[in-house]
């Protein structure tokens, strides 16, 4: 398990009883999220820095951990950061404009909430010039989004930020 802090680093965990087994420490600010690969070998996260980092789970920095995990399958897709979503970002934003990622359980596709209170999806991967569909569920900035997965699987939820409601969609 990893845990993203405010102290910048992120602390590895064995699930089994074993407590902390690693700490990433080369983040400048604040972890705002983390994807795990899905065979376990890899993390990456991103920071109120704007930094993309790599990382093995003994703690060790993967300094070309873009090249080298190119052909890499994600467990999630929650940074904001990378190859697959740098079409996220509307024309004449930066990193601030979006503020939760995620991505459906067979990665078809990318959901993002924004400072618009708009949720847009794209087809993955989002690459420049994508569009989105967008839908609004919310009166101000979307803070978070999630698809569901098993049975919820069809249902995107989001979160509002001034508005503080939940909101859900049905893929259909």
């Amino acid at each position: 398990m990893a845990v993203g802090s405010h102290d910048t680093n992120i602390y590895i965990y064995s699930t089994d009883g074993w407590g902390l087994i690693a700490t990433c420490t080369k983040h400048n600010a604040t972890i705002t999220c983390i994807d795990w690969s899905l065979c376990g070998e890899y993390i990456r996260s991103v920071c109120n820095g704007y930094e993309l980092l790599f990382f093995r789970p003994d703690g060790s920095q993967m300094p070309d951990g873009a090249s080298a995990t190119t052909g890499v399958t994600w467990a999630s897709q929650h940074c904001k950061f990378g190859w697959n979503v740098d079409g996220i970002f509307p024309k004449g934003t930066d990193g601030t404009h979006i503020n939760g990622v995620d991505m459906t359980q067979d990665q078809s596709l990318i959901a993002a909430g924004d400072d618009f209170g708009l949720v847009q999806l794209f087809r993955n991967p989002c690459r420049k010039g994508s569009q989105p569909i967008s839908l609004r569920g919310h009166s101000e900035h979307v803070v978070r989004v999630k698809f569901g997965r098993g049975n919820l699987a069809p249902w995107l939820f989001s979160v509002g930020g001034y508005d503080q409601t939940l909101f859900q969609w049905k893929q259909s």
